[in-house]
């Protein structure tokens, strides 16, 4: 096993070059580490506790003088296993943080962030979180679904787009969007309330905008790192929304 593999377990330099001429040449004690690894005797002390904690080497303390014995290879899955105990305990800790912060939020009115950020990897769960919130912003302010929406958005999250109109009474959908081989094959999905009408005034666009509600999102998916930026604004959303349905109603 090489250093560099070791790296990825968590070990450092050192603790693999003494765990590895521990594998290599069997039970020795610090000053025969020290002087076959180069490595000051200090610091094979050091590193030695820190292997014996890591559970993949073990003191022998039987004989004259303190020796070192490296653990056979297989029992490097202790680490994972240690890992994943304590990722289990966290989860356990979460979930039960969770149900008791719960109890609080409820006793309060909860505030809509203003403005929010999602990086790239927390878009997709964001999109199936948000859904609800967005449905229910559309329902109360007697409104539908408007926007523009960039083909390589389809192209990323093809699966959430279905979950979404598989939802019961999904609200009416307008989007501009580029023409688009992606978006002739949505056609045949069968998503009757999913309109779009291709406009060549946004041949330049490169993200996605979406008006529901109250809520702006924008969704930039033509390069990495891809993002969402989000606005809750209640005016805003209602120019905006003016503006989508007055060029779409120019295209009809």
């Amino acid at each position: 096993m090489s250093k560099q593999t070791l790296g990825k377990l968590g070990f450092s330099d050192k603790e693999s070059e003494v765990y590895l001429a521990l594998l290599q040449h069997g039970a020795m004690t610090p000053a025969e580490i020290a002087k076959l690894t180069r490595i000051s005797r200090p610091t094979v002390y050091s590193v030695s506790k820190e292997l014996v904690k890591k559970g993949v080497i073990l003191e022998d303390l039987g004989g004259s003088s303190r020796s070192l014995i490296a653990k056979q290879p297989e029992d490097l899955a202790i680490l994972v296993n240690r890992e994943q105990k304590a990722l289990d305990t966290k989860k356990a800790t979460v979930n039960q943080a969770i149900s008791e912060l719960k109890k609080i939020a409820q006793s309060s009115k909860y505030s809509i962030p203003k403005i929010v950020f999602i990086p790239e990897e927390e878009i997709e769960s964001y999109l199936y979180k948000q859904t609800p919130l967005w449905n229910a912003s559309i329902q109360k302010t007697k409104t539908q679904y408007w926007g523009f929406q960039d083909p390589s958005l389809v192209e990323h999250y093809q699966e959430w787009i279905d979950w979404y109109w598989q939802q019961a009474n999904p609200p009416k959908l307008h989007l501009l969007s580029n023409e688009s081989d992606v978006e002739e094959s949505m056609k045949t999905k069968g998503y009757t309330n999913r309109q779009i009408r291709f406009w060549n005034g946004a041949a330049s666009f490169t993200a996605t905008t979406w008006v529901m509600g109250s809520f702006i999102t924008m969704i930039n998916t033509k390069q990495h790192p891809y993002s969402l930026i989000e606005i809750h604004d209640a005016m805003m959303a209602e120019n905006l929304r003016q503006l989508f349905s007055g060029i779409w109603n120019t295209l009809g």
